[in-house]
């Protein structure tokens, strides 16, 4: 069966509803990323870095993440969980830990994970982490997260002091477009 867009998200919320979202929905984006090139057929190649919302409520998020070649995104956290299902490309992974008692809120590495095209990745709510696309190419991955992504307070840490703040959507948005035009 081919993957179908309205179909996926139609599934997607309903899995939120049920019992064991995360698991459910894992699965579902198993499915997806397996058929890698329905995927792209239905919301396009990997042609410029982006974060496309495919469908947003306060319960789940459904995102169609981009990453330029050799893009690295800060450190930072969702509050939520996150299912990440690649469909093209690779997304390297670093974890990241809070250095107990630490005043700024700082973080260190504490493990790494790559996610190779038809792989899926399942974060828990407390999860850190950076993403780096290592390759050449465009990196195209589906974000399923269980919340509002864009509403949901959180935080990012500066690459290089390691130091915690606010989330800045606006800030993260305009590093993929930064990324865009640095290809031109």
């Amino acid at each position: 069966m081919s993957f179908v867009l309205e179909r996926f998200i139609a599934d997607c919320k309903s899995a939120v509803e049920g019992d064991k979202p995360q698991e459910v929905i894992a699965e579902l984006v198993q499915g997806a990323v397996q058929d890698y090139k329905g995927v792209m057929a239905a919301i396009g190649e990997p042609k410029r870095a982006m974060i496309e919302k495919l469908y947003v409520s306060d319960s789940l998020t459904i995102v169609n993440v981009v990453w330029a070649p050799k893009m690295t995104l800060m450190p930072h956290n969702h509050n939520t969980w996150a299912i990440i299902g690649v469909y093209s490309g690779r997304e390297d992974n670093i974890f990241w830990r809070r250095i107990k008692d630490d005043k700024n809120g700082k973080i260190e590495a504490a493990g790494a994970q790559s996610i190779a095209a038809c792989e899926v990745a399942k974060l828990g709510k407390n999860i850190v982490h950076s993403v780096t696309n290592p390759t050449s190419e465009f990196t195209g991955a589906i974000h399923v997260y269980g919340g509002n992504f864009f509403e949901v307070e959180r935080s990012e840490w500066d690459p290089m002091s390691l130091n915690e703040a606010a989330y800045d959507v606006e800030k993260a948005l305009a590093l993929f477009e930064a990324e865009n035009a640095a290809l031109i």
